[in-house]
């Protein structure tokens, strides 16, 4: 076996052992369905953050997720602050799930993130979204039904 094949093979496991170390917050083993999850997640907080923080952020993600992070990316359009309400409709879209399932999925693969990062990241992209919105991503906030 080649380096070069090695070096890919090793970045598929990375990326593997992420989805599947998410994949235990949800009550499936669909890595189909986790990686749909994680990548609305991963798209839609990097288009509420700056330039610098997406950046950050991508920093710490394994290579092949890192690209799946920054597909689709416009840095020069962020952050794009969306309304509560057109924050959970984009991601129940992008993921395939209901809106009423948002936050649940959301903080699922919130506090998978802050398990797979270093200590405090995740805080810190959290303190830089609007409060509504971060409560839906965030597992220690309360969020009424009625927000939604």
């Amino acid at each position: 076996m080649t380096t070069r094949t090695v070096l890919f093979e090793q970045a598929g496991q990375a990326a593997r052992r992420w989805v599947r170390e998410i994949s235990h917050g949800f009550p499936t083993d669909d890595e189909h369905f986790v990686f749909r999850v994680l990548r609305t997640w991963l798209h839609i907080v990097r288009d509420q953050l700056t330039v610098p923080a997406a950046a950050h952020l991508a920093a710490q993600l394994p290579d092949l997720l890192r690209g799946t992070y920054y597909e689709g990316w416009n840095p020069s359009r962020v952050p794009h602050r969306a309304d509560v309400a057109a924050f959970v409709d984009r991601f129940a879209q992008d993921a395939g799930i209901s809106p009423k399932d948002v936050p649940t999925a959301a903080r699922v693969v919130t506090t998978r993130m802050d398990r797979l990062m270093s200590a405090g990241q995740i805080a810190k992209v959290l303190a830089q979204l609007p409060r509504d919105v971060r409560a839906v991503l965030d597992p220690a906030a309360r969020i009424e039904t009625e927000v939604i």
